[in-house]
């Protein structure tokens, strides 16, 4: 039952892009679309998701030519439904914006590569990512096998942590 529950889902949003008129624009949303059955399926049990995802290299700092607000934008058209997007992984923008999540909404927060303890794994960075969930649904199998903190980390601070429909998918396919 996650009714009311923060879920952190971790997704695989590394699409490919073009820019056109200074804008990102997705040539090929098939990994967004792979998340849907998930996304939806934790919306319309009331779950308060909150998803984390990579996009590209940005090698541990900020960088707007890699920020998943296009893909927040994307998502929203995709299930009909608002998604809150946070500027920060970490730190008082995104607490507020889960703290203010209704039962069913959906918020996605920026690329967490934008941080080099990311890859790193570091613990306290996925102990910080924890904190915002009360469970943690592994949904991104094209990252999975990376030890990130978003990945391997946040799932040993998390009390209780599941694949998402696309990782038991491809687990059944293999």
């Amino acid at each position: 039952d996650v009714t009311g529950n923060r879920v952190l889902l971790r997704v695989n949003f590394n699409v490919p892009v073009d820019e056109r008129d200074e804008k990102q624009v997705i040539t090929d949303d098939t990994r967004i679309r792979e998340s849907l059955p998930t996304i939806n399926y934790l919306r319309e049990r009331g779950a308060r998701t909150i998803i984390m995802a990579h996009f590209g290299r940005p090698k541990g700092k900020p960088n707007p030519k890699y920020s998943l607000r296009p893909v927040a934008d994307h998502l929203h058209t995709l299930i009909n439904h608002p998604v809150i997007f946070s500027h920060d992984v970490l730190g008082p923008t995104p607490e507020r914006i889960i703290a203010h999540m209704k039962n069913g909404d959906v918020a996605l927060l920026e690329n967490v590569r934008f941080h080099e303890e990311e890859e790193k794994n570091d613990p306290a960075f996925a102990q910080a990512l924890a904190k915002l969930g009360d469970l943690y649904v592994t949904h991104a199998f094209g990252a999975a096998h990376r030890a990130h903190a978003s990945t391997e980390g946040v799932a040993q601070y998390v009390p209780k942590a599941v694949a998402g429909f696309l990782m038991e998918k491809e687990l059944t396919y293999l």
